[in-house]
C-alpha cells in the first residue's frame, strides 16, 4: 500500500483538503461515500464541504489514485484507494453496507484467462443479499 502522506503523487499540488481526503479514504477499510467522506474529515474549525470533496475525487479518479464504484447501479457512487488490485464487495441490499471480498472469483471461473492471448483491464462483480445485521431485523 502506497504511503501518500510520505509519497504524495507526482505532479499533484498538495492541499490541506486533497490530505485530508486521502489520508480518510487510505484508512477506510471499505469505499466510502462522498457523505460518509465529509463526515470522516470535517473538523468544528474546518468543514469539509460536498463539493469540494467531489472535486478532489474527480481529480484523483482521473490521475488514477482513486477508483469510483457504482455498487448495486446507484446513483450514489463509492470510492477508494486505487491499490492496483481488483477487489470485488458484497452488497447489503437494505442498509447498502459495503463488505470487501478476500480473493478474486474471475481467476477461479477463468483460469489461465491471461494465458490465452487476451489481456484483461476490467472486470465488475458484485454480490447482493443481507448482512449480518439485517439478517437478523427481519
Amino acid at each position: 500500500m502506497t504511503d501518500f502522506t510520505n509519497n504524495w503523487p507526482a505532479g499533484l499540488k498538495k492541499t490541506k483538503p486533497r490530505e485530508r481526503v486521502l489520508s480518510a479514504l487510505e484508512a477506510a477499510e471499505s469505499p466510502l461515500s462522498v457523505q460518509e467522506l465529509c463526515s470522516k474529515i470535517t473538523t468544528e474549525q474546518d468543514p469539509a464541504w460536498p463539493s469540494t470533496v467531489y472535486r478532489i475525487l474527480s481529480l484523483f479518479v482521473k490521475k488514477g489514485i482513486v477508483t469510483k464504484l457504482s455498487v448495486m447501479s446507484s446513483e450514489t457512487a463509492v470510492y477508494e484507494l486505487n491499490r492496483f488490485h481488483y477487489k470485488h464487495y458484497a452488497v447489503c441490499i437494505n442498509c447498502h453496507k459495503i463488505i470487501p471480498l478476500e480473493r478474486c472469483a474471475i481467476e477461479t471461473i477463468f483460469p489461465g484467462l491471461p494465458e490465452r492471448e487476451f489481456q484483461v483491464v476490467g472486470h465488475n462483480l458484485e454480490v447482493y443479499g443481507y448482512c449480518k445485521n439485517c439478517m437478523h431485523k427481519g
